[in-house]
């Protein structure tokens, strides 16, 4: 079993997809790592990787790639700076609406929760 970055990488996933697991590390970035990591197949599977090839890999991520933890803390800290300035993007994520312009009209349940019913008018009987 593969060990990069604190994470535990699936042994039966192709190389390309188990480096997906690592937080902040997408196919385009694990194909990279791959490539520079000494030209390692994509589609070799993590528990066929030898030693040397996994020493590679982890090489290639600690040098030129923020993961995990250090990512993770500097985007929270990235959300807690424009909370912190007011802008408008701050106080979007204060409400816990979309921040980049989406409707929320009819869409944007994943950032407002689950429906909050408001009961409709009733009509004025003559």
């Amino acid at each position: 079993m593969a060990r990069i970055a604190g994470i535990d990488l699936p042994k039966n996933k192709r190389g390309e997809v188990g480096l997906t697991y690592i937080y902040g590390i997408g196919r385009s970035t694990a194909r990279y790592i791959l490539t520079k990591a000494g030209d390692i197949d994509h589609n070799k599977k993590v528990n066929e990787w030898n030693d040397d090839e996994q020493t590679a890999i982890r090489n290639v991520i600690n040098n030129e790639f923020k993961t995990e933890g250090a990512l993770r803390s500097e985007t929270q800290m990235n959300i807690k700076r424009l909370l912190d300035i007011a802008c408008y993007r701050g106080l979007r994520h204060r409400k816990g609406l979309p921040v980049r312009g989406q409707r929320t009209r009819t869409n944007s349940r994943q950032r407002k929760g689950k429906r909050k019913t408001v009961a409709g008018k009733k009509k004025v009987t003559k």
